[in-house]
């Protein structure tokens, strides 16, 4: 990843990755799915947890370097 990205853009990236992260779980939950799609579906999940455990990687390292930023912990809370 670029490290040309701004702390904004990385920020909202989070955000909204943790949200879809959510929403696709609560969706895997559901009886919506049907049954021969559970897979595919669980396939996206993966795929957006795995852009979103990249993005912290990103964010702990900027973290550090930028002490205006906040903690991903507290970011995340906020979201809440």
């Amino acid at each position: 990843m670029p490290e040309n990205i701004s702390n904004n853009a990385l920020i909202l990236a989070l955000l909204s990755l943790n949200g879809e992260i959510a929403i696709q779980k609560d969706y895997l939950e559901s009886d919506e799915i049907p049954e021969d799609e559970v897979a595919d579906e669980e396939e996206v999940l993966d795929d957006l947890e795995q852009a979103f455990m990249e993005f912290v990687d990103v964010y702990k390292a900027r973290a550090l370097a930028d002490k205006s930023l906040p903690s991903l912990d507290e970011l995340l809370a906020g979201e809440a």
